[in-house]
Parts: structure tokens; C-alpha cells; sequence
């Protein structure tokens, strides 16, 4: 018979613990994302794997918000976000500094997730808007863009899903190359 653990059995850090950490050299960049839910859930992902920083752009709302903290559950402390309003703008300064930015997108010339292996340089993923998502402008200025295999009838998932899955993909590939 198995035990669920308690939460005080889990060895999780405090959020002073959190902010010394060594973070996972991954930022993500949320563009015109209009689901406060979504975006509490994206903090909470960028929590669990020790990301280094959330960007939130356009008309994406920020914290303090009653419900992005709702699904964020304190994330929002620990995990370090900036708003940037040009998200263009934003990219074009995080490649200048080094970073790989993809766009996680439905693209001609698109890399399925299962096939792309994380380089030396640190990465920006880029997740647009529910409906229209990522704008065509950041699409082509991106280094690459990342499409997460589907093969049901829908042609898309949730941002909070999205994000999920491609941030678990990629921390887990960066462990096997340490």
C-alpha cells in the first residue's frame, strides 16, 4: 500500500529558497494572453521547474489579480515577471543577449517538439494569444518555432497545457545533457 506524502514531507523551498536557487536557464514570454487563469497556471509551471523569469506582453494581465492568483498559488512571489508591452521588441533584445527564442506555434518549417534537443544557449519560449496566438511578426523574427505533436481532431491546446508540456519536454532534456 502506498502513502500520499504530506506537504510537509515534500522538501519544497521556501520562496527565499527559490529566489537563490539555481534557476533552469528557460524564460517564457506570455503575449496578449487574456485568460487570468491561464496566466496563474503558466506561474505555477515556471515555479515547479525553477524557471529564471516569466515576461508578460500586450494586453496579458499581471499581479497582483485576485484571479491569476487563484490558479497561481503564490507563485507570483516566487517566480521573478516583468511586463513589457512590445513583445517584438522584447525578442529582439533577448536574442541580443543570447538567448535562443522559439515560438511555440502551428508554422511551416515548425520542429516537433519530440525532435528538437536544447543547444548550449538559454531559451525564450514565446506562447501568444488562445484564439489567434502567436503574432506572425514574432513567428519570423523567432530563431525557430516548436509545434507540439496532435493527433486528434482539435488543433490546439490551452496555453496553461501548452506550456506545461513543452516546458516539462525541454527541463527533462536539459537533466540528460547535464
Amino acid at each position: 500500500m502506498r502513502r500520499k506524502l504530506e506537504n510537509s514531507e515534500l522538501e519544497r523551498l521556501d520562496v527565499a529558497g527559490f529566489k537563490t536557487a539555481e534557476k533552469t536557464p528557460i524564460v517564457l514570454i506570455l503575449d496578449n494572453i487574456r485568460s487570468l487563469s491561464n496566466i496563474g497556471s503558466v506561474f505555477r509551471t515556471a515555479d515547479a521547474f525553477l524557471l529564471k523569469k516569466i515576461y508578460l506582453c500586450g494586453i496579458t494581465a499581471t499581479p497582483p489579480h485576485r484571479e491569476i492568483n487563484k490558479t497561481a498559488l503564490g507563485a507570483t512571489e516566487s517566480v521573478d515577471w516583468a511586463y513589457r508591452e512590445d513583445v517584438l521588441g522584447l525578442v529582439r533584445e533577448l536574442q541580443g543577449e543570447g538567448m535562443e527564442c522559439l515560438a511555440v506555434e502551428q508554422a511551416e518549417g515548425a520542429i516537433s517538439l519530440d525532435r528538437y534537443v536544447p543547444g548550449p544557449r538559454p531559451l525564450a519560449l514565446i506562447f501568444g494569444h488562445e484564439v489567434k496566438g502567436v503574432s506572425q511578426a514574432v513567428v519570423s523574427q523567432s530563431d525557430a518555432v516548436l509545434e507540439i505533436p496532435q493527433l486528434g481532431t482539435k488543433h490546439s491546446l490551452n496555453i496553461s497545457v501548452s506550456a506545461g508540456i513543452v516546458v516539462w519536454d525541454l527541463w527533462n532534456k536539459m537533466q540528460a545533457l547535464k
